[in-house]
């Protein structure tokens, strides 16, 4: 129990601010693995991320959901220890660990301390090297699944999003869920996990990123030891995905008491010249909170909502801007219009000076805040080297937000927000409301 209470103590305060932007190290093992590290020795706590890039857009035709099944297996007992006496040993260490899978990545999550870091490094590296997948633990994976297919099913906002994708990507893995299907999930055996473990977890496609009391030396040994026995490569990635959304409506019946929209079209690329000033646009817009125009016009204004927001959604192989509302049935199409208008305003106007100043305070106030932990600080940085990002991002990140003027969201808005293109997916019961093809 006190094992338990100190590692309690230790993410407490390992919440602490850490000033990561002021030396990140780019640390490269003999092996030549290559990982970015921040050395924070004053709480003897480490938190890892890897990444390895591929996740459920790898999975083989029929198998989808495999890829989704086999991370969450990884932790389902390794080597020689079945789930039970792994879940045993990591309980004994205090040590978190997380296994996840979503279409660009798989994601692996550690925390653990100083004091128990080679137990832990030891533990890990069974699930990374030597996953067992016995049959009992698939099973019960699978069933865990199925529940979350069988939730998504129910749930119209999974509904519209799914539908969106589907339209957006076609027969891209994008076009699918990740979780798969009830039917490909039912057909994949432990020869299918295997397949989507060598697929997926390879060194050509790693990203790590290490935060806490770890010395250079130390994590290029642990990327050695945790990494070096992978295969050098795995499987090729897909294609690019091509956004195949036209505009117009596509209404999906299901009783509820409410519908719920997923709208938008082809988004920016993140390393496109213009995605900092669409990023600023997409503050006032919809990003916002209480604060953006959507809210001001669809909730303040008209109380057809309790939330409406947008998003530039970027993917590894393809980029969208997306947009959600809900509202009661009869009032849906009234949100719908409302959205559309802002939609034309907004790439018709622009910003005006007072919401470009109050987008940018916020932006660059609340950057710092995303800084507050060994965790999420790791993940951070894991996701930078994803998007390609170098480590002065973090010092010239703020610099970029305040460097956007009116003319250049006029611009970006001009360009990136299409009325005319916008595809509708509603999924609910709505009044005045009919699909256009």
């Amino acid at each position: 129990m006190m094992r338990f209470l100190t590692l309690a103590a230790f993410l407490i305060l390992a919440a602490l601010p850490v000033r990561a932007g002021q030396n990140i190290q780019i640390v490269t093992s003999l092996g030549g693995v290559t990982a970015w590290l921040v050395e924070e020795h004053s709480i003897p706590f480490i938190a890892l991320e890897i990444r390895f890039r591929g996740g459920t857009s790898l999975d083989l035709p029929g198998k989808e959901g495999a890829t989704y099944m086999m991370a969450g297996l990884l932790e389902e007992g390794a080597g020689e220890l079945d789930a039970e006496a792994f879940l045993k040993a990591r309980e004994a260490l205090a040590a978190s660990f997380g296994f996840d899978a979503h279409g660009d990545a798989i994601s692996v999550s550690a925390q653990f301390l100083t004091e128990n870091r080679a137990e832990a490094q030891a533990l890990l590296r069974l699930a990374l090297l030597e996953p067992r997948f016995d049959s009992q633990a698939l099973d019960r994976v699978r069933a865990q699944v199925i529940s979350i297919i069988a939730s998504d099913r129910k749930d119209p906002h999974s509904i519209a999003s799914a539908e969106f994708d589907r339209q957006a990507f076609g027969d891209h893995p994008y076009g699918g869920p990740s979780t798969g299907t009830e039917d490909s999930v039912n057909r994949l055996g432990r020869d299918d996990m295997i397949a989507a473990y060598q697929n997926a977890m390879a060194r050509d496609r790693v990203y790590v990123a290490a935060v806490g009391d770890i010395t250079a030396d130390q994590l290029a040994e642990l990327l050695d030891d945790l990494l070096g026995g992978l295969p050098e490569t795995g499987a090729a990635l897909p294609p690019p995905a091509e956004v195949a959304l036209s505009g117009g409506m596509t209404v999906i019946d299901y009783p509820s008491p409410q519908a719920v929209a997923v709208f938008g079209h082809a988004g920016i690329r993140r390393d496109d010249p213009d995605f900092f000033a669409a990023y600023v646009m997409n503050q006032v817009f919809g990003a916002g909170g209480l604060t953006s125009r959507l809210s001001e016009e669809v909730r303040e204004k008209r109380g057809l909502t309790y939330g409406v927001y947008t998003y530039l959604a970027n993917y590894d192989l393809a980029d969208l801007f997306i947009g959600s509302v809900a509202s009661s049935n009869d009032r849906i199409a009234e949100a719908v219009s409302v959205i559309r208008a802002e939609w034309q305003r907004m790439a018709s106007a622009g910003v005006t000076g007072e919401e470009l100043e109050a987008a940018k305070k916020y932006l660059t106030g609340a950057y710092p805040l995303r800084f507050d932990g060994n965790g999420r600080i790791a993940k951070i940085l894991v996701g930078m080297q994803l998007d390609g990002l170098p480590p002065s991002y973090i010092d010239t990140r703020n610099d970029l937000v305040n460097a956007v003027t009116q003319d250049d969201v006029a611009r970006v808005a001009a360009r990136l927000l299409r009325s005319d293109d916008l595809r509708i997916v509603v999924v609910g019961q709505p009044v005045g409301l009919a699909s256009s093809d």
